[in-house]
């Protein structure tokens, strides 16, 4: 009866390590499953700061955009000013030019008051 008895403890002791056994798996398998909770969420996490990163550098792309569109029309304002003297001078020019050519006229004009006057006089 007693060895009966000491089997069965033993048995009993057997069963009892393996349901530790077992219990001490368990947990290392949730332990694991958090470890890769954890891992997933750090993954999502670094593909939502990508996502930010590359929607920043779209929008420093999209200001360098805009700035150098900005430089152009500055550009084409200078042009626009520096066509506005030209005409400004060629305007000029032409009022000179009709100026010589009045005074040429008044040249002529004269010439030919003296030409009669002297052939009056002779």
């Amino acid at each position: 009866l007693l060895q009966l008895v000491m089997i069965l403890l033993q048995l009993v002791m057997l069963l009892l390590l393996v349901m530790i056994l077992l219990l001490v798996m368990i947990l290392l398998q949730l332990v694991m499953l958090l470890l890769l909770l954890l891992v997933m969420i750090l993954l999502l996490l670094v593909m939502i700061l990508l996502l930010v990163m590359i929607l920043l550098l779209v929008m420093i792309l999209l200001l360098l955009v805009t700035i150098l569109l900005l430089l152009v029309m500055i550009l084409l304002e200078l042009v626009m000013i520096l066509l506005q003297l030209v005409m400004i001078l060629l305007l000029l020019n032409m009022i000179l030019l009709q100026l010589v050519m009045l005074l040429l006229l008044v040249m002529i004009l004269l010439l030919v008051i003296l030409l009669l006057l002297v052939m009056i006089l002779l």
